[in-house]
Parts: C-alpha cells; sequence; structure tokens
C-alpha cells in the first residue's frame, strides 16, 4: 500500500518542502498539497522545490480545478514539472470548493470537469487537444515516454460514475470504511460498464490522521479537536449533495449526509485549520469515522482494512498539531506494518 502526505502551502514554503523530504526519508511515495490561491500560496511553485529536494516523491494537487488555470495552463505547469523532474506528478482534480468560493465563483461542473480531464491528459503527454470551438493545440516541447495520471475526487453518484468511466484515480476524502466501500464499488461498477478494467483506476482514501500515545479520553479527545476541521470541510461537499438529491433519494447514503443538519454556515478564512469554529456541529462521532485517530495499532488496524476495500494508497492529512510526530509515527509504526 502506498502512503500520501497532505499539506497546506502556509509560509514558510521552506517548511512544506522539509515535512515533504521528512516524509520521503519515512517511505511515504506521495506529497500533495491543498490548490487555493487566495488562502494559500502557490503550490506549483513550490512543487518544483520539493522535486529538487527529494528523489522518489510523487506530488499533485489535493485537489486543482478546471477554472483557476485554464486547461492548457494547467497541462503546461504539470509538463514542464515532468520534464524537468521525470514524470514525477499527478493532477488530483475536483469541482472547486475553496478556490472558487473566495474569489466569488461557484464550483465548476461536471461537464467541465470532464473536458478538463481529457484535455490535461493529453495535453501533458505530448498528444493532440481540443481547447473547445475546434482549437486544436500541441506541446511541441513535450518529449516521448511522457505521462500524466489525472484523479478525480468526488462523492455524489454522477461524479463517481464520471470517475469511474474516465479518471485515472479516485480521490474520496474521508475514512469511513462503511462509505469507503459504499464510493469505491460505484467508481468500480462505472469503470467495468465502460469498458475498462476496474483495477485500472487507482484508489486513494484521505483524510486526518492522528497518532496518539495511548487511548485516554484526555488523548483521543486532543486528537479529536485537531481533526474535527476535516467534518467541516466534508460537510461543503456534503451539503451541495443535500441540495442537490435531498437527504431521504437513496443517491447518496444517510451515513454521509446525516451529521450536517445542524450545520449553520460555513467562513473559509479557518478553511482546513484545527480550532475552526464552523466546525462545532461535527460530533465526535464523525471525527472517529472520517478520520483516523488513536494509537499507532489503530491506525494499523484501520489502514489495513482500507486496504481490504480496495484502496491503494492512503493520504494523510497533517493540519494539527503534530505534523513531524505523525510523520515519524507512520514511519516506525504504521507503514512497515500495513506493508509487511
Amino acid at each position: 500500500m502506498e502512503f500520501g502526505l497532505v499539506l497546506q502551502t502556509d509560509p514558510p514554503a521552506s517548511q512544506v518542502v522539509s515535512l515533504m523530504q521528512r516524509a520521503e526519508a519515512a517511505g511515504f511515495t506521495h506529497g500533495w498539497t491543498f490548490d487555493s490561491c487566495v488562502l494559500w500560496q502557490e503550490p506549483f511553485v513550490i512543487y518544483s522545490r520539493i522535486l529538487e529536494h527529494t528523489e522518489r516523491l510523487i506530488v499533485g494537487p489535493m485537489v486543482t480545478n478546471p477554472s483557476t488555470r485554464t486547461p492548457e495552463v494547467t497541462a503546461s505547469t504539470f509538463a514542464t514539472l515532468n520534464d524537468m523532474y521525470g514524470n514525477r506528478t499527478v493532477c488530483g482534480i475536483g469541482r472547486g470548493d475553496s478556490a472558487m468560493r473566495v474569489a466569488g465563483r461557484a464550483p465548476n461542473t461536471l461537464a467541465r470537469i470532464s473536458a478538463t480531464m481529457k484535455t490535461v491528459r493529453a495535453l501533458g503527454r505530448g498528444d493532440e487537444a481540443d481547447l473547445g470551438g475546434g482549437m486544436v493545440v500541441k506541446f511541441p516541447w513535450v518529449r516521448e515516454g511522457a505521462r500524466l495520471p489525472v484523479w478525480m475526487a468526488a462523492y455524489g453518484p454522477k461524479a463517481l460514475k464520471m470517475t469511474g468511466e474516465e479518471a485515472d484515480g479516485f480521490i474520496l476524502q474521508l475514512a469511513d470504511p462503511y462509505l469507503t466501500e459504499w464510493m469505491v464499488k460505484a467508481v468500480r461498477a462505472a469503470a467495468s460498464a465502460a469498458g475498462r478494467d476496474p483495477s485500472d483506476v487507482t484508489i486513494c482514501v484521505a483524510a486526518p490522521a492522528y497518532v496518539t500515545e495511548d487511548d485516554s479520553p484526555e488523548a483521543l479527545a486532543h486528537a479529536r479537536e485537531q481533526c474535527r476541521w476535516f467534518g467541516g470541510m466534508v460537510g461543503n461537499h456534503v451539503a451541495d449533495l443535500v441540495s442537490k438529491y435531498g437527504t431521504d433519494s437513496g443517491a447518496v447514503p444517510q451515513e454521509l449526509t446525516d451529521y450536517i443538519k445542524s450545520r449553520e454556515g460555513y467562513d473559509y478564512a479557518h478553511h482546513g485549520r484545527s480550532g475552526n469554529p464552523d466546525t462545532a456541529f461535527v460530533p465526535d462521532e464523525i471525527v472517529d469515522r472520517f478520520c483516523v485517530i488513536g494509537t499507532a495499532d489503530a491506525h494499523v488496524e484501520k489502514v489495513r482494512r482500507l486496504r481490504e476495500l480496495g484502496v491503494d494508497q492512503f493520504a494523510l492529512y497533517a493540519m494539527h498539531d503534530a505534523k513531524e510526530e505523525v510523520i515519524d509515527a507512520y514511519a516506525r509504526d504504521v507503514i512497515p506494518k500495513v506493508n509487511a
């Protein structure tokens, strides 16, 4: 099983680079960052430094979107990094929650994501792509052998279907085993129906991970408070699904939608940060289900369960007060046992 580290590109960028170096030394294969240019620093600039100061780590956004940059700009940026450092990027893409909303724009449609995935993938490997209206372009400088996998983040039924039909990978931003099983099945069924080999779609589960010294109430309470922000972030996407499908349509599991009933609003100024005041509605049960908290043995048990459900990579969010500690704990006590 592969492991990824997900960070925000808060200044100083040197710390992001240092943590990614630490992760590679710890056995992590992927380094991911948020991509929301108003809230954080520009990730693609920092990717160049990460790639320069690591040897094998694969980097990418979790996730970018089709509108912050035009598709050809996104493709060119990835292709340039791959040309410089040897096919060590992956394009995670989604509707664009924070990146679009803090700029006063609505998240992207699935149709736009679909078109962008095709364009970015084709241009990134040196093929022609139609930018719309019959404008076909190709990067003349991309060398033979270039590749750019595109992984799509999804929750709702239409997005899951499109992921299975079109994407190289599926990013699921929660670590609840029941919901993971439900959504992985949906993606694989769509891939099969489209004539694809379902195993060709890489499955990545991303969620906060916080390792405690013991399972005392005090230790677990602190871990929950450090990770509660995640339930609020996921709640933004869930609120969109409830608005579209309702709570009783059967299109979306109630295990995903029930907890946002007391959600009152969301201020992106605190997005993705521990202590977010807009996540008080998130109960402990959701933190425990969506995140991975507890002793190292508890992490091993839950990650193994995810692997049994078909997950190829667990990418852990480290937006808390123990970034170095969780990387080291995974290196020492989690990754070796999971992959023994």
